[in-house]
């Protein structure tokens, strides 16, 4: 996967965004004249899809930038690997001062991604062979809509929703229309021909049809209107409506495929998680692609924790682990200069 590599963040870089204890003990090692060359491990207790990894690659690149080469080494697994509880998916050996106080940015970084590259997962697994595509931007702080959708097309998704998520995975946004834009123009079929008329021949004609009459209704109005311009309509029918069904699928389809739409995908939307995803395919509806937020988006963190193995090549731990490193024949040796870069 394509991904664009930025500098991490003053924030980040400052310590500003560390738990203060971190800075508070590099301060206390520094006065104290105290620097090992310390070997630490970072693992989840829960397995998942690893996410976040390549942006921990990065910081270390920068922050690691003027260790020694002899002293430093840096493994670990790939986005997009899935690990199994307890498995070692970083491993960081180099002077505790010079990466001590990132262990909140890192841990961070990893927990939050892979979370919502583990949830995604979920749902491309029960969606497969059908595609599942990432609209869950809505649901978190703007700030950090990129990592979420860059984490989801790890996890599976073929697209995401924003731009900048996009851009990260190296692929172009996926959208359709949003309601505002029917209800400005009063009509389904106008805005429809307005958005075939003023967006570029490469964004795929998509049409939401249950604004104002019934989906069957719309999609048929719309698909006589544009004829084979019309790439697909996205159903997203609130719950309030009972919302979008197995069988509204199949009559939309059956209906459209009858006035020969045959052409036409059927998107589905709207409250999905990998159970609703499932009961859609169990029950035969004929259903082109997914679009899932919040089941995405709301997906917990999933918990890592950094360790202290080694400390000047003595085995160490604290209680309750096993001092000395974890055999791993999946770790592999990162490029910090590569990842410096962009």
């Amino acid at each position: 996967m394509a991904v664009h590599r930025f500098r991490p963040s003053h924030e980040i870089l400052s310590g500003d965004s560390a738990d203060v204890y971190f800075m508070r003990a590099t301060r206390i090692l520094e006065r104290e004249g105290l620097d090992p060359l310390v070997t630490m491990e970072i693992f989840a207790r829960q397995g998942g899809v690893l996410c976040g990894i390549d942006e921990a690659k990065n910081l270390l690149g920068h922050v690691l930038a003027e260790a020694d080469p002899a002293e430093t080494l840096v493994e670990a697994l790939d986005d997009g690997d899935e690990f199994a509880p307890k498995e070692v998916v970083l491993r960081i050996r180099a002077r505790y001062r010079a990466f001590g106080l990132y262990e909140t940015a890192i841990l961070g970084m990893l927990a939050q991604s892979t979370g919502w590259a583990t949830a995604a997962r979920e749902c491309v697994e029960a969606a497969a062979p059908q595609p599942v595509i990432s609209f869950g931007a809505r649901h978190v702080h703007p700030d950090i809509t990129d990592v979420l959708d860059y984490a989801a097309i790890v996890g599976g998704c073929v697209g995401a929703s924003t731009p900048a998520g996009a851009r990260l995975a190296g692929l172009n946004p996926t959208g359709t229309m949003p309601h505002a834009l029917v209800l400005i123009f009063g009509d389904t079929v106008e805005a429809a021909r307005a958005f075939d008329r003023d967006l570029e021949p490469d964004v795929p004609r998509i049409v939401l049809v249950d604004t104002f009459k019934d989906e069957a209704e719309e999609a048929l109005r719309v698909a006589e209107a544009l004829g084979e311009r019309l790439y697909g309509i996205r159903l997203d029918t609130p719950v309030e409506r009972g919302r979008v069904t197995a069988d509204l699928v199949k009559e939309v389809r059956a209906r459209l495929d009858l006035a020969g739409h045959r052409h036409v995908k059927i998107v589905v939307s709207g409250g999905l998680t990998p159970d609703r995803i499932r009961y859609f395919k169990e029950s035969g509806a004929p259903v082109d692609s997914f679009a899932v937020g919040s089941y995405i988006s709301g997906a917990a963190p999933i918990d890592f924790t950094g360790d202290i193995k080694e400390i000047d090549g003595r085995p160490v731990a604290k209680r309750g682990r096993i001092p000395g490193l974890t055999p791993s024949d999946r770790l592999r040796r990162v490029d910090l200069a590569a990842w410096r870069g962009g």
